[in-house]
């Protein structure tokens, strides 16, 4: 086994590992930890396939925002050491299934893909400048990032209000 075989397993081992630690946590902050790893392992990842934009990207937008967001909001609400209550059987079932129906999805559309090299699907390489990277980011061309740029800023909106609804707290009658 390569050098490379073994960096891949270990950043493999992290991200699935955090997932599965952040989804089987019973204490909230400690789930929001986890996915922390998880997310951080995933723009390790991008950074093992030299796409570092796309690694910065990961981290400013999810590792930056989202996760700091919701630790933030489980600070305010002063419930980060309440352990999370277990989920009704049915809705763990389904949730298993929907993952497994997710997973065998995912499967069948990478199998039916034929992949093609980046040198053939483009006539002419694109020079890597931030210059480049902002007009293609930007473009409403055929192959412009503009719908994904503003999915990420409805993301990062949504998260934003999630975090505001759990900090809120209620007033309760004495």
């Amino acid at each position: 086994m390569s050098a490379s075989s073994v960096i891949f397993y270990i950043i493999a081992a992290v991200i699935i590992g955090g997932g599965i630690l952040a989804i089987t946590s019973r204490k909230i902050f400690r789930a929001a930890v986890y996915l922390l790893f998880s997310l951080l392992g995933i723009a390790a990842l991008y950074f093992y396939l030299n796409y570092e934009f796309i690694a910065a990207v990961q981290i400013v937008v999810y590792v930056g925002g989202i996760v700091v967001l919701i630790i933030f909001s489980i600070f305010l609400t002063h419930a980060s050491g309440d352990e999370m209550k277990r989920p009704v059987l049915w809705r763990a079932v389904f949730s298993g299934l929907a993952t497994v129906f997710a997973a065998a999805l995912t499967y069948l559309f990478i199998t039916d893909h034929n992949f093609v090299p980046v040198g053939y699907a483009l006539d002419h390489p694109v020079a890597p400048s931030v210059k480049n990277i902002g007009l293609q980011m930007l473009s409403t061309t055929e192959h412009g990032y503009i719908l994904p740029f503003e999915v990420v800023s409805m993301l990062l909106l949504a998260a934003l209000i999630g975090c505001i609804v759990i900090a809120i707290k209620i007033k309760t009658k004495e």
